[in-house]
């Protein structure tokens, strides 16, 4: 943004105006895949890099692009300029991007993409346009269609290449690579160099300069952006690992990655129901519900997204602190590819794995391809999040006592104090705030589990197990209906005729609530409770089918 800074820029070989919207959007200094990337592809030459998202690679192709196409034609105006992604919400980055860097040279830039009006999309080629943003399935049908002329085009971009390939767009490719001319400039980007993006490459780039960007590190030069741990974590346990890790954690925006949309939609009200905002995103959405999802991730109405790996392709926000593997990804680049997401523009970021012992080796294997250190940690006792959540109530407190205004509260406490202990009295206070903030939650202990041996054998921890069979009672009134843990054991602990501490895990969705409760109680509980209501409504009692 001052005068050193676009020098970096210029010392590339860029112009001083581009220079400047380069500085002007807030690069202080040019990226390692811009340094690389940006001299070559000014002298004309294909480029075939790699690199992660998150690392300045838009503009590490967009600004030479703009560059190059600034001069203008002799004739009309056609696009000179085509760049392909794999999902709607790239292309309209990508363009958003290349617009706010071609402002000053009245460059325009259309996104083209399935879900959006074709009409509007005919009514700006027609008009003409520089630079189009596409995905292959969108660009191919106004191929077709001959409402995109490509025969001006001097300059291609494939970004996340590996993506676009994965989601099957390798013949889309293949036939808009036909319309193109010959002569022209190809810039190829992936996160992995996996054998079809190497094939590809040969195809499409001529005698490219390769650009290999490792993982950056940090200021200091000694610690990845991204700190990769991994939990062993038996199965039947794993949604309270997960649960867990997140309270201990206190991610300001959270990415957690499953590998079904039904594994995706039981997690998402699972992680509801202790209290979390937590969004679904999976292909079973429309893309009316994907925008709105992903709006309120990006506004931080909601803190967490719940996604499939094919639903997540493209998404770019720089503000997720950590991503969650809820089970080991089923491939090394799948595993680069979720942990971009997060340690983004220079933050640091945390990808979290959580493995059944027979995973293990999976973990071990994505270390020694990644190269990248995966520390084995035991999950988080109850002991440690009570600690956890003492310190941040702690915490609070300090803040409150620092910001002071606390004078309409001095009077209660003196009066207080004439009949209690003054130590007592402030720690009823924070029981009570503490209270607040857990929602009443009531905890199990995980056991340890032990990595699987060589030969599908392992060592089984010794761990305190539950003394009974626990089975889940449905019941049809949720967070909707105002419900509260309390009231929940309070209908089944009066009208079953059990103690509270019989009663387990209870998870408040919208509009249904899961409640454990002894396998061999669980029909006369819920014969008992056929008619119970609770805060005037029936309960609608069942044995949940899941459990």
């Amino acid at each position: 943004m001052n005068e050193s800074t676009a020098n970096a820029f210029t010392a590339l070989g860029l112009q001083e105006l581009i220079a400047s919207a380069a500085t002007a959007l807030g690069y202080e200094e040019p990226t390692a895949i811009q340094r690389e990337a940006i001299p070559h592809l000014l002298d004309g030459r294909d480029v075939l890099g790699q690199a992660a998202t998150g690392t300045g690679k838009t503009a590490a192709f967009a600004l030479p692009l703009l560059q190059r196409i600034s001069e203008p034609q002799t004739e009309g105006k056609r696009v000179r300029a085509l760049i392909l992604v794999p999902t709607r919400e790239l292309a309209m980055q990508v363009a958003e991007a290349v617009h706010k860097y071609g402002r000053l040279l009245h460059v325009n830039v259309l996104p083209i993409y399935g879900g959006q009006s074709i009409s509007v999309q005919l009514r700006a080629l027609r008009r003409g346009v520089d630079v189009v943003v596409a995905t292959p399935g969108r660009a191919l049908d106004h191929i077709r269609r001959g409402t995109l002329a490509l025969d001006s085009v001097e300059y291609l971009v494939l970004d996340e290449a590996d993506e676009m390939l994965d989601m099957g767009f390798a013949e889309d490719l293949e036939a808009i690579a036909a319309a193109l001319p010959r002569e022209r400039q190809t810039a190829l980007f992936s996160a992995t160099l996996a054998p079809r993006v190497k094939a590809i490459s040969k195809r499409y780039l001529r005698e490219p300069v390769n650009v290999h960007i490792e993982s950056e590190r940090t200021a200091g030069g000694s610690k990845p952006r991204v700190r990769e741990v991994a939990y062993l974590v038996q199965r039947p346990y794993k949604s309270t690992a997960l649960a867990r890790l997140l309270d201990m954690e206190s991610p300001t925006s959270a990415i957690v990655f499953c590998r079904t949309r039904t594994e995706v939609d039981e997690l998402t009200e699972t992680l509801g129901a202790r209290g979390y905002q937590a969004e679904a995103l999976h292909g079973g959405l429309s893309q009316e519900q994907r925008d709105r999802v992903l709006r309120r991730f990006r506004e931080g109405t909601s803190d967490i997204l719940v996604a499939t790996d094919v639903a997540a392709r493209g998404l770019d926000i720089e503000h997720v602190s950590h991503v969650f593997n809820y089970d080991v990804p089923s491939s090394i680049d799948a595993y680069v590819h979720r942990i971009g997401r997060t340690g983004r523009a220079g933050r640091e970021g945390i990808a979290i794995t959580l493995a059944e012992p027979r995973e293990h080796r999976l973990v071990r294997n994505i270390e020694q391809q990644t190269k990248r250190k995966i520390r084995i940690e035991t999950v988080p006792t109850i002991t440690d999040l009570r600690e956890r959540k003492l310190a941040l109530v702690r915490a609070a407190v300090e803040d409150a006592i620092r910001d002071g205004d606390l004078d309409s509260y001095h009077t209660l406490v003196e009066l207080l104090s004439i009949e209690h202990d003054i130590v007592d009295v402030a720690a009823a206070a924070l029981r009570i705030a503490d209270s607040g903030r857990d929602g009443e939650r009531e905890e199990i202990e995980i056991p340890a589990a032990a990595e699987e041996k060589p030969g599908g054998k392992r060592r089984a921890p010794r761990v305190q197990r539950p003394s009974e069979d626990m089975a889940k009672i449905y019941i049809g009134l949720g967070r909707s209906s105002g419900i509260r843990p309390a009231d929940i054991v309070g209908a089944i602990a009066n009208e079953a005729g059990i103690s509270s501490k019989q009663i387990g895990a209870i998870d408040i969705a919208d509009r249904f609530s899961l409640i454990e409760v002894p396998t061999d109680e669980i029909t006369a509980i819920v014969k008992r409770l056929r008619n119970t209501t609770i805060r005037g409504k029936k309960i609608g009692a069942r044995r949940d089918r899941r459990g």
